[in-house]
């Protein structure tokens, strides 16, 4: 299965079942286990545990292989291991406590909106949606006006004040002897 169409079909189970801050994080240059890291929230541990099982389940219906899951115990963070993808369904407590969107949140992968379907199931891609033409509007169109320039404050460079010529060195007073008195 593509992982583009695997990704999907992750993040498609876990919206099911109202799966919050879901985030696919690609891990191709940080790992050589995985490609894709998947983290979600749920609201209490009983749904953390459901989020996981939605998504093992949905992706064996669709011929992935689950290589197995941990936690599922205390359902506070499980993760399902899909091979290429790893699933974190996680508690926001437990969340907030290991911080894993720092430690693997390198890239992360902007998906389209379309869910995944059966098609993903036979490889055959559904018919093309054919769109309408944009609406013309019954307004006069306005002429494009070109932007004006910004007018930008030249910098001059700050010059420091001129400094005064020095003062020219006194003459020395020639040492007279002092004036003598008659007496």
């Amino acid at each position: 299965m593509d992982i583009r169409k695997k990704q999907r079909a992750v993040v498609d189970a876990l919206e099911d079942i109202k799966g919050r801050d879901i985030v696919v994080f690609n891990t191709e240059r940080l790992s050589a286990y995985f490609e894709r890291v998947v983290i979600a929230s749920g609201d209490s541990t009983r749904q953390v545990k459901a989020l996981a099982d939605n998504v093992q389940r949905k992706l064996k219906e669709l011929g992935a292989r689950v290589n197995g899951t941990e936690g599922g115990d205390t359902a506070e963070w499980v993760l399902v291991d899909l091979g290429d993808i790893v699933v974190h369904v996680m508690h926001p407590t437990a969340r907030a406590t290991y911080n894993l969107e720092e430690l693997w949140g390198g890239k992360n992968v902007k998906m389209k909106s379309e869910p995944v379907s059966a098609f993903a199931k036979s490889g055959k891609k559904p018919a093309a949606k054919k769109k309408a033409p944009p609406a013309r509007k019954k307004t006069a169109a306005r002429k494009a006006v070109p932007a004006k320039p910004r007018k930008v404050a030249s910098r001059k460079p700050v010059l420091a004040k001129p400094r005064k010529a020095p003062a020219k060195p006194r003459k020395a007073a020639s040492k007279k002897a002092p004036a003598r008195r008659s007496a």
